[in-house]
This record gives C-alpha cells, sequence and structure tokens, in this order.
C-alpha cells in the first residue's frame, strides 16, 4: 500500500510515498505469525482438516512456505523475511482466508501422525481416527499384528489408511479399493512414494463390486456419511472437497448399508470390519437395532467408528 503526501515541509507540493501494509511492515517470522492469526480468526475460518484453531494453522503454512522444518517454530521466530517471501506469505494467507481452501491443499500435502501424503482436491483431506488406531496395531481387537495376512481399506481416496496398514501388518496383502479414478491416480502417488507398490493393491470398485471373491483378514473404511442435511450447512472449506467423498444420502447411510450388507461375504473366519461414521451412531443404531455394534475409542472421540466380527453380520442376501 502507499500513501501520498500534497505538501512536504517547505510547502512545496510533490507527490511523496510512504510504504505501509503487510508487505512492508510485518518484518520477523513473528510479525506473520501474529497476523495470519488475526486475519484467520477475523476471516471466521474453519479448522476440521488436521489443525484445530488458527494458530496451529498458520504455523504450519507459514513454516511450508518457507520450507523449514515443521516441528522447529522457535528458533526462527525472529528471523528476517525477504521481501520476496513475504510475497509468498501474504499470498497463501490470503488465499485461505478469502477463498477458505483447505490448508493440505494448499501446502499440497497432509500428515496422519509421523506419515506425509500427497493431497489435492481429487481426494479428501485426510483425517480418520483409524490412524491412531493402527499406531497400536488395532489392538485388542487384532490379536497379533504379524498374523494377518490380508487387509481392505475400503474408500481409501489418497491411499493414506492403506499406506498405514502395510506399515501396521506387515505380512499382509493390502488393498486400497476407491470408485473415483482420481483418487486412485494419487493413491498410487502416495504408494510410490513409500515404495509400496508390491505390497499395497489399489483397485477401482464400487464398494465390494470390484473385489468378487476376495476375503480379508481385516476390512476397515471410511465411507462417505455426511447426511442431506449436513451436506447443506457444511463449512466452506469442505466445499473444496469431491462430494461424492462426503455425501451419502438422506441419512447418511448410502454406502454402510452396502458396507455391512455385503461384508461377511469379504471376510475371513473371525475377520473384523470396522468402519468410521463420524457423529452419526445415533443414526446407525436406529436403522440396525438387531446388530451388537462395539463402538470405539480414541483420543480424537469415542463413538464414531463402530466393529463388528465377521460372525456378527447378516448373511448375504441373493
Amino acid at each position: 500500500m502507499t500513501e501520498h503526501c500534497e505538501h512536504c515541509d517547505n510547502g512545496e507540493e510533490h507527490e511523496h510515498v510512504h510504504e505501509s501494509g503487510p508487505l512492508a511492515e510485518l518484518v520477523t517470522l513473528r510479525d506473520w505469525l501474529r497476523y495470519a492469526v488475526t486475519r484467520f480468526n477475523r476471516a471466521g475460518l474453519f479448522f476440521g482438516h488436521g489443525c484445530t484453531d488458527a494458530y496451529d494453522e498458520a504455523v504450519w503454512l507459514l513454516l511450508h512456505t518457507l520450507s523449514l522444518p515443521l516441528d522447529r517454530l522457535e528458533p526462527f521466530l525472529d528471523a528476517c523475511i525477504t521481501a520476496e517471501e513475504r510475497e509468498a506469505l501474504f499470498t497463501i494467507i490470503e488465499r485461505r482466508a478469502e477463498e477458505r481452501v483447505p490448508a493440505a491443499y494448499l501446502t499440497g500435502e497432509a500428515w496422519l501422525g509421523d506419515f506425509r501424503f500427497h493431497v489435492d482436491e481429487r481426494v479428501i483431506v485426510p483425517r480418520s481416527f483409524f490412524a491412531e488406531m493402527l499406531e497400536n496395531g488395532f489392538a485388542p481387537w487384532v490379536e497379533d499384528a504379524e498374523q494377518v495376512t490380508s487387509a481392505l481399506d475400503l474408500c481409501t481416496g489418497s491411499g493414506c489408511l492403506a499406506i498405514l496398514m502395510a506399515h501396521t501388518f506387515p505380512n499382509a496383502e493390502v488393498v486400497g479399493a476407491d470408485l473415483s479414478d482420481d483418487a486412485l491416480e494419487v493413491a498410487h502417488l502416495n504408494v510410490a512414494e513409500y515404495g509400496l507398490e508390491e505390497q499395497v493393491e489399489l483397485v477401482k470398485s464400487d464398494v465390494f463390486d470390484g473385489l468378487s471373491g476376495r476375503r480379508f483378514d481385516l476390512i476397515i473404511s471410511n465411507p462417505p456419511y455426511v447426511t442431506a442435511d449436513s451436506m447443506d450447512t457444511l463449512p466452506p472449506e469442505y466445499l473444496h472437497e469431491p462430494r461424492m467423498a462426503l455425501a451419502a444420502g438422506e441419512d447418511g447411510l448410502d454406502v454402510v448399508r452396502r458396507i455391512l450388507a455385503e461384508g461377511r461375504t469379504h471376510l475371513n473366519p473371525g475377520g473384523v470390519l470396522a468402519v468410521e461414521v463420524g457423529h452419526n451412531r445415533h443414526i446407525v443404531e436406529a436403522v440396525f437395532p438387531d446388530l451388537p455394534f462395539v463402538w470405539l475409542s480414541s483420543q480424537g472421540g469415542d463413538d464414531m467408528v463402530f466393529l463388528l466380527r465377521a460372525e456378527e453380520l447378516p448373511e448375504a442376501q441373493d
């Protein structure tokens, strides 16, 4: 921004430029962090894609843009930012505030624990309670991770959970299945990044349709489960994500119904099915009152994931 003065001290009229605004006035990373937090709070942003508040998201965006370690803020707080770097910081802050683009799409990456994944608007931003559960080997529901020989990540999206399963179950052949060709392209990038092409197979499948005759020791799924009413009131950030990865009919159970109806056919004896349904526990239990759901707990939240053994699932209908 520039300001123009019509008179100087000796009374002569001329144009004099004063530099002002963020690009001129924000000098250190500390300055830019304060500015970003204020900008995000005033813009009323929603944080549901990996960060919980404006501060954490500002730190992530600034450190990423400056190519600094994401876990080392303090040493750089009072470092001066160059003019070129200020332009980049201002641009990414404004895109986040004005366009409401999730930070993961702005940076091209998302994290689940220590695992980094490539993401873009072809896939939903990775976020799942399963990441924490897989850190613990899915205990106690899986007694020995090394005994799991086949595992399925249904609705795999970016492939993130299939990759975590491959690390958790080293002896398992892992399948990541999704209906979206775009999502599978991203998943292939991530599987290759981790060098897991020999262990993780990616399959195009509409729920189980592309997996005929295949059975698994463990099936996990983070399917679309947003109800029609909730889709109408989603924060703008979510509207950048593929609609098919979110919307699941009037009650949010269009895909869950199919998983429950066909799951037993694709599990080995004693196998486990676990499905994430967000805040829809009350809907699930009302629609399926006779199924003995076990609702799992995690640090991120309770009663968001249900679990059933193969023998507890309904028999497949002809």
